[in-house]
């Protein structure tokens, strides 16, 4: 066999076995992200399309994602980095008056196992709020890895982190209290 057929097989082991760790990667990994993507964005459509965009920019540079010291959090990075570039890219085409800026679309979390009353809530807070929620509780991260993944001082994700879940508490609490009369 020529010397340049073995290459390619070797070539073609080396495809396949970066393929199986990746898919590996998108089984463990689509889940968790998609629930950190909607936790931040509030709207299941638009979390599955950004996450499946996220993946598949993982995909095309997946030496680079594997290397990476928090994968999931690169995934869920980019999703949210190319949220705000669809937002832009819209933001051209559609006069102001027609949309406020926030993900109102009814959002069904099926499946996302997500409480429709915590989703509610979680879309009431702020962007950046909503962002360090779903990295440091729905992906679990750590505050070094959160503040480096968002581009922020430690110190302003654990403001972030307090703010949020003082009115994620206030508003569940209120949720949770059965009304007068029942």
């Amino acid at each position: 066999m020529p010397v340049f057929c073995k290459r390619i097989e070797s070539l073609e082991r080396v495809g396949d076995v970066k393929q199986l760790e990746f898919e590996e990667f998108y089984r463990r990994g689509r889940d968790v992200c998609l629930r950190a993507v909607l936790a931040a964005v509030g709207d299941r459509q638009l979390a599955e399309d950004l996450v499946a965009e996220a993946f598949a920019r993982a995909w095309a540079a997946w030496p680079r994602v594997r290397g990476h010291p928090a994968p999931r959090a690169w995934i869920v990075r980019t999703a949210l980095n190319t949220r705000v570039s669809w937002w832009r890219r819209r933001r051209h085409e559609v006069a102001l008056g027609d949309h406020d800026g926030r993900d109102t679309a009814g959002a069904e979390p099926d499946g996302a196992g997500l409480d429709p009353g915590l989703l509610a809530v979680l879309r009431e807070l702020p962007r950046r709020q909503r962002e360090v929620v779903a990295l440091r509780v729905f992906l679990d991260l750590d505050t070094a890895t959160t503040a480096k993944t968002l581009g922020i001082a430690p110190g302003t994700v654990t403001a972030h982190l307090a703010r949020a879940v003082g009115t994620l508490r206030g508003h569940l609490v209120t949720l949770d209290t059965p009304e007068a009369g029942s």
